[in-house]
C-alpha cells in the first residue's frame, strides 16, 4: 500500500488548492512575462511611426491563428496523455507525445508555405497604404517561415504541463521572452552595430525567442521528465492516436481560429472609420493579453488535473478544481476590470498615442474591458470542456460568440450608430457566452461527471 501511495501522480493526491496553484502559478508567470513581451514589442514598433504599429496589429490574426494550431493540438496532447497517466497507460501516454511532436512539425511547413505565398496578399486585402502593406509583408514571412519556434515551443511545454512539470515551461517562456525584449531595441533600432530593421526586427526577435525556447525544451523533456519518453527513432505516425488527439484538440483549434477571424473581420469593419481605429483594436489585444494570460495559465494548470481525475474516476476532485479554478479566474478579470475603467489613457500613452488615438482609444478600452468578468467565467468552463473530451462544447460556444454576435452586432453598430458604439459588441456577446456555457456545462455535468465513482483519495 506504502508503495502504491509513493508512486502515486500528485494529481490524484495532492489537495486541490495547493495543487492548482502549485501547477498554475508557474504558468501564471511565465504567462504574464509573455504578455510582457508582447505588449514591450508594440512599444518598441510604435516608436517608429502610427503605420507600424498598424501593420503589426493586422498581422495579428495569423499569429493568432499559429498559437490556435499549435495550442489547439496541446490541448489533445494534454487531454490524452493526462488520462493515460491517471488511468496507468504508460506506453499509451509515450504514444500521445510522439505523434504530437509529428504533428507539430507537419503544421510549421504548412504554415511556411502559407507565409511565403500568402503574407503579401493577406495584407492587400485590408488596406491599400503601401508602408502598412510593406511593414507588414515584411513582418508576416518572417514569423510564418521561421514557426518551427512557436509550434514546438508550445508542444513541447503542453508535455511537461502534461505530467504536472509547469516550472520547466515557466523557465522556458521567461527565457524565451527575455530574449526577445532584449533583442527588439536592439534589431528594431539597429544598436550596437546592428542594422536597423524596424517591424522586420521585432518579427526576427520573436522567432529567435522561440526557438531558445524551443532547445530548453527538449532539454528539460529529455532530463526531467520520466513519465513519458520522447525517443523519435523508428518513428510512426499512429493513425488512431491522431484522430484521438483531434477529436479533443480540433475544436479548440477551431475555436481559437474564430477568434482569428473575428479579429480580421473586426479590423476590416473599423478600416471603414480609419487605421487608426484598427490600431486602437490591435493596441487593445495587446493590453488585454496582459490580463487574460494569467487566467490562461490558471486554465493550462487546471486542465492535466480534471483530464487526470476523470481518468481515476473522482468526481469531487474534478468539481473542486473547477469551482476553485472560476473564483480565481473571475478574480484575476475584476483587477483587469478596475486598471481598464482607471488608466485608459495611460495605458495607451505607452504606444505613443496621438491625440486621434486618444481620443478613440479611452472610451474603447473602458467600453471592451465590461467584458472581463463574463470572459474569466466562459474561459474557465469552455476548458473544463475540453478536459473532460468534449471540445465540441467549447466550439459552439467560441462560434456563437465570436461569429454570431460579435462580428454582426459590431457591422450592424458601425452602419447605424457609428464608431464609438462598435466596441459595445464584445460585452455583449460575452453575456450571450455565459449562458449558454453555462446551459451547456450542466448537460456535461448530468451525463459525464455525475455518473463517476466516488473515489475515496482525496
Amino acid at each position: 500500500m506504502e508503495q502504491t501511495t509513493a508512486k502515486e501522480n500528485k494529481m490524484g493526491v495532492m489537495p486541490i488548492p495547493r495543487l492548482l496553484i502549485t501547477m498554475s502559478l508557474p504558468m501564471m508567470l511565465s504567462m504574464l512575462v509573455q504578455a510582457l513581451y508582447n505588449i514591450v514589442d508594440s512599444i518598441f514598433v510604435a516608436q517608429i511611426n502610427e503605420n507600424a504599429l498598424t501593420a503589426v496589429s493586422l498581422a495579428f490574426p495569423v499569429q493568432s491563428l499559429m498559437i490556435a494550431i499549435s495550442a489547439g493540438t496541446g490541448v489533445g496532447i494534454n487531454a490524452l496523455l493526462s488520462r493515460n497517466l491517471g488511468e496507468k497507460k504508460f506506453e499509451e501516454a509515450n504514444q500521445a507525445a510522439r505523434n504530437g511532436i509529428f504533428l507539430a512539425f507537419i503544421s510549421f511547413i504548412a504554415m511556411a508555405l502559407l507565409g511565403v505565398f500568402g503574407a503579401h496578399t493577406f495584407f492587400r486585402l485590408q488596406t491599400q497604404d503601401e508602408q502598412i502593406v510593406t511593414y507588414g509583408t515584411q513582418y508576416l514571412m518572417i514569423i510564418s517561415v521561421l514557426s518551427i519556434g512557436v509550434f514546438m515551443q508550445i508542444t513541447l511545454e503542453r508535455l511537461l504541463q502534461s505530467t504536472g512539470k509547469t516550472i520547466y515551461s515557466m523557465i522556458t517562456q521567461g527565457l524565451g521572452a527575455i530574449i526577445n525584449i532584449i533583442m527588439d531595441p536592439i534589431l528594431i533600432f539597429g544598436l550596437f552595430g546592428f542594422p536597423r530593421l524596424e517591424v522586420a526586427g521585432a518579427a526576427i526577435a520573436t522567432v529567435a525567442g522561440q526557438i531558445v525556447g524551443v532547445a530548453l525544451s527538449i532539454y528539460f523533456n529529455c532530463t526531467k521528465n520520466k513519465e513519458i519518453n520522447l525517443n523519435m527513432k523508428g518513428f510512426r505516425p499512429n493513425k488512431k492516436v491522431i484522430l484521438t488527439i483531434y477529436q479533443v484538440g480540433l475544436p479548440s483549434i477551431v475555436m481559437q481560429s474564430i477568434g482569428s477571424v473575428m479579429v480580421f473581420g473586426m479590423n476590416k469593419i473599423l478600416l471603414m472609420f480609419s487605421s487608426t481605429a484598427a490600431a486602437v483594436f490591435g493596441v487593445y489585444f495587446k493590453l488585454q493579453s496582459f490580463i487574460f494570460m494569467p487566467v490562461f495559465g490558471l486554465n493550462n494548470g487546471m486542465i492535466p488535473i480534471i483530464a487526470y481525475n476523470y481518468g481515476a474516476k473522482n468526481k469531487k476532485r474534478i468539481m473542486a478544481t473547477m469551482n476553485l479554478s472560476i473564483a480565481l479566474a473571475v478574480g484575476i478579470m475584476a483587477v483587469g476590470l478596475a486598471i481598464f475603467q482607471i488608466f485608459p489613457a495611460q495605458l495607451l500613452g505607452f504606444f505613443d498615442a496621438s491625440e486621434h488615438m486618444l481620443e478613440i482609444g479611452v472610451p474603447a478600452l473602458r467600453i471592451i474591458s465590461l467584458s472581463f468578468l463574463f470572459a474569466g467565467y466562459c474561459i474557465i468552463v469552455g476548458s473544463v470542456f475540453q478536459a473532460l473530451g468534449n471540445g465540441v462544447y467549447s466550439l459552439i460556444t467560441s462560434a456563437a460568440r465570436q461569429l454570431m454576435v460579435i462580428l454582426p452586432a459590431a457591422y450592424m453598430f458601425a452602419k447605424l450608430f457609428g464608431l464609438s458604439m462598435v466596441w459595445w459588441a464584445i460585452p455583449l456577446a460575452e453575456i450571450v457566452s455565459v449562458a449558454l456555457s453555462t446551459l451547456l456545462f450542466k448537460r456535461i455535468k448530468r451525463f459525464k461527471i455525475n455518473p463517476l465513482e466516488q473515489n475515496a483519495v482525496k
